[in-house]
């Protein structure tokens, strides 16, 4: 099992319409090639101009495949042309990691 860790930030006061963005143009077809996210969080605390999702592929060619085959639909890319118009992403950080023995993510 890969996981893959992304935390963005946002523009202060951007975060609420990238999310209502991401809702209505990305999180189809983000989901429709990469599956339901294991997580996608917002900041109660610290950076409130933070969000995190986390997605899961069983290996690094699985997480490629899927991410090219979404690279590739159209309604992603219409997705993100919007996000780059909005203007709100300033940071993106990720990370990939795999569960322990002791502790297994369980799905």
């Amino acid at each position: 099992m890969l996981l893959d860790v992304r935390t963005y930030t946002c523009r202060p006061g951007t975060i609420r319409k990238h999310l209502e963005l991401y809702e209505k143009m990305g999180f189809g077809p983000q989901s429709r090639h990469l599956g339901q996210p294991l997580a996608y969080l917002t900041t109660e605390t610290g950076d409130v101009n933070q969000y995190v999702h986390i997605w899961v592929y069983e290996n690094a060619a699985d997480r490629e495949k899927k991410r090219a085959a979404m690279a590739a639909d159209p309604d992603w890319v219409a997705y993100t042309q919007e996000s780059a118009k909005l203007g709100a992403l300033i940071e993106q950080n990720n990370k990939l990691m795999v569960p322990t023995s002791f502790a297994p993510i369980k799905r």
